[in-house]
């Protein structure tokens, strides 16, 4: 088996080691690109695209007066000189190119997320931290993006894992068809569940798209695979489902799935640089999510679900 997926390709753009909260033990994060949602909140922007994106930190660039690099390897001129010094980035050419201005910079202010990798590739690198596994319970994670959208990949790295004994889990939106997330619940050990709101058309307005095949895939997950250890987690954010009316919504929806654990997650702007890298507006601008706001819906959520309800810490 491993001849066919070991060799299987597939887009990523980070692996993040040593996380303690994407899954139970200390984890491997392996995070795939391309997403069918577009929340307005994602805090991972460089994920939503699945071809490969160029990104800009102004802060790291040495100046055209001092390198220049950049403007000399782009094949199609759409790096120029601009004020003060400063570089601007015609994007137009980039899903086309291999981007070698990213590799000319000797500051590393321009970079590219996203790169084709195997999946032997990314388990070698999961596996350098096996006995950290062994000690916590922990192992890989496949997160995104929505990273069971790259189907064949994302199946092939959960099947090669399980069988290194890796231990497995992802975190998903649920916007997949219903053949991938039974065929991934076969190799998974846990789910990281998303569940942003029962409401289709405000769930459509906020994400692009409603949430009945999410649901859907949810009841799948949770009726069909009674003894997978399944985590429903709620992003709270501001303007959208940060009401005493919806957390109660959606802990009703879990309630009858006595196995499901809950959390929710508070809103925070830390990927609010990274829009700025890809040269796109900030959709949330400046709004925050006071934190006694948050505990008033935790305690709604408590109310309905109990000892189920995982606090944050």
């Amino acid at each position: 088996m491993c001849l066919d997926d070991c060799q299987r390709q597939g887009m990523v753009f980070n692996i993040q080691k040593y996380s303690v909260h994407d899954g139970p033990g200390i984890r491997t994060i392996v995070f795939l690109k391309g997403c069918a949602l577009s929340c307005r909140w994602c805090s991972n922007p460089e994920s939503q695209r699945r071809e490969p994106e160029l990104a800009f930190n102004a802060g790291r660039c040495l100046g055209v007066s001092k390198c220049g690099h950049c403007i000399v390897a782009c094949p199609y001129g759409s790096i120029t000189l601009g004020d003060d010094d400063r570089l601007n980035i015609n994007r137009n050419h980039c899903a086309a190119c291999h981007m070698p201005c990213a590799a000319a910079c000797p500051a590393q202010g321009l970079l590219v997320y996203g790169k084709e990798r195997t999946v032997d590739d990314v388990l070698n690198v999961v596996e350098q931290d096996m006995a950290f596994y062994a000690r916590s319970g922990g192992g890989l994670t496949l997160s995104g993006g929505e990273p069971l959208l790259q189907g064949e990949f994302a199946l092939a790295l959960l099947r090669e894992a399980r069988a290194r004994r890796i231990k497995t889990a992802v975190e998903t939106c649920g916007m997949v068809s219903a053949e991938t997330i039974r065929a991934a619940a076969e190799y998974l050990n846990y789910v990281l569940f998303d569940i942003k709101h029962m409401d289709s058309a405000a769930h459509e307005a906020q994400t692009g798209l409603p949430n009945t095949r999410i649901l859907e895939n949810f009841r799948i997950l949770a009726e069909g695979f009674p003894d997978l250890p399944i985590l429903a987690r709620t992003p709270v954010i501001p303007g959208f489902n940060d009401n005493e009316e919806t957390v109660a919504a959606i802990a009703n929806f879990l309630k009858p799935f006595e196995r499901v654990e809950y959390e929710m997650l508070p809103y925070h702007r830390l990927g609010t640089q990274k829009y700025q890298f890809l040269d796109r507006p900030v959709p949330m601008g400046e709004v925050k999510l006071a934190a006694e706001h948050m505990n008033r819906l935790q305690a709604v959520a408590q109310s309905i679900l109990g000892q189920r309800v995982r606090i944050p810490h």
